[in-house]
Parts: structure tokens; sequence; C-alpha cells
């Protein structure tokens, strides 16, 4: 919330972004509720991306329809049937520009560790440039699908996670799509098969310096921290909802802040 209400204060916006929980059997009646209260967006997140997006009164854009997630609602964006709202996921751009702070995607080997909601975001991104994709998955039949559905409009591949030590070393980017090092100060990637030429990035945003980044510095390589996939999907989501260009740097400051 403070993220976003910084950048409704710096564009003059009248909104309030609140927080909402919703059980797992009420996201239906939510997305409904929500539209009969003239909220104007919402954001969706776990464990009720892939719930939204099946829903039927909401009408998917073509890369939430492709990853089968959406993190962001447009009420706003309707029309005149039983649709009430549309649905983004800017993760997936969120993602990419928060790696093509640090390097270019196109032609380069990327390492994927998870094939969950964000991980299927981040795949269907990278393809999408012209990376090639490597999933590592600790169920390999879930990466393995992931990779099948990337493989539609790119270059994917799955492994077993006991092939990880193999496939990282040759790599040019590494990536943390998984929850592990948020909760304890361990890393999904073993520390000595990353590489100086390395850009390992780590979803996980708390704490802002995971292990995995850690053991990346110690080894020469460039990082990127989870804080700015959460910035830049945030961004965009501003955008849809307001038409307006996001104060990226401001909503920057203020979530580093935060966290």
């Amino acid at each position: 919330p403070p993220m976003h209400e910084s950048a409704y204060d710096s564009t003059d916006v009248d909104a309030t972004y609140l927080r909402f929980r919703v059980e797992e059997g009420d996201v239906k009646e939510a997305v409904r509720g929500a539209s009969a209260l003239n909220v104007a967006g919402l954001n969706v997140t776990v464990p009720h991306k892939g719930t939204v997006a099946s829903l039927p009164f909401v009408e998917l854009d073509e890369t939430a329809e492709r990853i089968g997630a959406v993190n962001t609602l447009d009420f706003a964006d309707k029309s005149e049937d039983d649709t009430v709202a549309r649905g983004y996921n800017t993760d997936a751009s969120g993602a990419l520009r928060a790696l093509e702070r640090k390097t270019e995607v196109a032609g380069k080997k990327a390492v994927l560790v998870g094939a969950g909601g964000a991980g299927r975001a981040i795949a269907f991104a990278l393809a999408g440039e012209g990376a090639t994709v490597e999933v590592v998955n600790r169920t390999y039949e879930r990466g393995e699908k992931l990779a099948d559905d990337v493989s539609e409009i790119g270059e994917a591949t799955a492994y077993p996670l006991d092939e990880l030590d193999d496939v990282v070393p040759d790599a040019d980017i590494v990536i943390n799509a998984t929850t592990v090092g948020m909760e304890e100060d361990v890393s999904p990637v073993p520390a000595d098969s990353l590489r100086p030429h390395h850009v390992v990035f780590d979803a996980v945003y708390t704490p802002l310096e995971t292990r995995l980044l850690r053991d990346a510095e110690e080894a020469g390589a460039t990082t990127v921290d989870g804080a700015w996939m959460l910035v830049y999907q945030g961004a965009e989501a501003f955008e849809i909802w307001t038409g307006k260009t996001a104060p990226v740097e401001k909503m920057n400051a203020v979530l580093r802040e935060e966290l």
C-alpha cells in the first residue's frame, strides 16, 4: 500500500490502496463484490492468481491468458456483456524490466528455478524476448509442463532438481522463482555453481539480500533483487488503472524504506 499510495500522491490521483483477505472459496464473490462496489482495480496475490484467470466473467489480455494467471484486474475495462473486469499479468513485464536493468535478455540462456505462478510469468516473459529457458523444479512433471507450454512461443527445456549443478554454470542468467530464502537463510542454488559471468535474479524481496544474492556477489556475479520486480509490476498496474505514467523512482524509494 505505501508504494502505490506514494504514486497516487505524486500524480494527484484521488485513490486509496487497501488489502483484503479473501479465502479460497470466496474468490468469485470477492471479484463480483469489488465490481459492485465500484472498486477501480485489484491486485491479486497467491494463491488466487490462477483462480481469477479462470473466472468466466474476467476477460484476459494475451499475456495473462498465455500464462494462466492474473495479478491485476481493471474494472473500468469491461465490455457490455457479463464481463466485469479485464485481467492482466504484470509479473511477466515486472520481472523482465527488473532483469533488463542489468542485462539484455534476447539470445541469453536462463536457468529458472521454480515452475509456480511467478516461474510461469518469468518463463513466458523470457521466451517472448528470445531467451532460452531451462526450467528446474522440485517436481519434474510440473517443470516439464511449463517447458512444454513455453515451447509454443520459444525455446524451453525442463530438468530435474538433481541436475541443477550441471545446468547453472553454462547459463547467462540464473533466477530463483521459488520462496526458498524467504523464511530461512538458505539458497535454492548451490554456491559453487555460480560464476562471475552470471546475472542472478531472486524474486524473493523479503529479505532484500537473500542467501542466493550474497553467494552470487561472493562469486563476482551481477545481482538483481526481488524488489525491482515488485516495483515494476506495481508500476504497470498503476498505469493500467490510471492511464498515467508511474513514478517508478518514487515507488522504489518508498518500497525499499518500507522493506
